[in-house]
């Protein structure tokens, strides 16, 4: 009778699986007609930058419920339409994969080939977007093509048997875990519990989201912590890094903190700042990202009010002990 019961619970998976990715499916197909439909009207002359701007306003207006028109998300519809109208062997692919995979996919490929490779792959091994970014950031594609020709036929014609050849060219750049899936959900452990430990810190402090979503050209970029500070009046963003702090992290938190800047912060708000936090077996390391055009009284005034460099590092040695 177990198993019998068993058998329904697999039949209930199985098609909900199955109602997932035909809801993906139609949400891609409506995608890439829209942005069929703003390319032609662009083409023609008939719709300028401005019409785009006035259609996510009409849009918002009219279905307020409505979520992932804005005026920037139709330039990508605009852009992924365009990148994949020359190439339809493509075409069935983007439909299997979901938007936020299309999106790294379209707006980081130079080739055709290299779009088909990580369309496969993430198709096949079911990747994450932080597991795409991870692999293409890694030159996966790259590295493939050069050292296993054998290999790359196999790839462009879509080969089905794929999936144990690449497991083992993961690359984990945090934690050095044997699974990608212990390292996510680690991560996500540690934001929850900085979170909490900063809003106790005082009352100035307001959680606004924990992977705010930033939009810049066709990329989404994700901050671990987004606060605003009521007394600072400005936007507090929080990095966790579960490694060595290397230059290129405090680089990264400078463009989430000019991308708030120019798209989020208010008029009468301070520049936002940003606080990185890294740590390994070794260290904990606390870094301020300061806009530099500040005065040296407003710098003075964050680094009173923000917490204490060593107080983060005990509360990370706390949290990872």
């Amino acid at each position: 009778m177990q198993q019998q019961f068993t058998d329904i619970v697999h039949l209930i998976k199985q098609s909900r699986s199955k109602a997932v990715a035909a809801v993906n499916t139609e949400m891609i197909n409506l995608y890439w007609n829209i942005g069929q439909y703003i390319h032609n009207r662009i083409q023609t002359a008939e719709w300028g930058k401005s019409v785009v701007k006035q259609l996510a306003d009409f849009l918002q207006k009219s279905e307020p419920d409505l979520k992932g028109f804005s005026d920037a998300n139709l330039w990508r519809m605009r852009q992924f339409y365009e990148v994949y109208k020359d190439t339809p062997k493509l075409a069935p692919l983007v439909r299997e994969i979901n938007w936020s995979n299309n999106l790294i996919i379209f707006a980081r490929c130079k080739s055709v080939e290299e779009r088909e490779f990580y369309l496969v792959l993430s198709k096949s091994e079911n990747y994450s977007k932080r597991e795409l970014e991870r692999q293409i950031s890694s030159s996966l594609f790259e590295r493939t093509m050069i050292g296993n020709s054998k290999l790359a036929p196999l790839v462009r014609e879509i080969h089905t048997e794929l999936s144990n050849t690449f497991k083992d060219s993961y690359i984990f750049d945090f934690l050095n875990l044997p699974d990608p899936y212990s390292e996510n959900e680690l991560q996500q452990g540690l934001m929850k519990q900085m979170k909490n430990f900063i809003l106790e810190l005082g009352k100035d402090f307001i959680f606004i989201d924990q992977e705010y979503k930033l939009q810049v050209g066709n990329s989404d970029f994700y901050i671990d912590l987004l606060f605003y500070h009521r007394g600072l009046q400005c936007l507090v963003a929080f990095e966790l890094k579960a490694d060595k702090f290397r230059p290129e992290h405090l680089g990264q938190l400078n463009f989430y903190l000019e991308a708030l800047d120019r798209d989020v912060k208010k008029l009468h708000e301070n520049p936002s700042i940003g606080i990185l936090l890294c740590t390994d077996k070794d260290s904990k390391v606390v870094e301020y990202a300061l806009n530099r055009s500040m005065s040296s009284t407003m710098v003075a005034e964050y680094k009173i009010q923000l917490p204490d460099k060593k107080l983060l590092q005990q509360k990370m040695h706390e949290l990872l002990e």
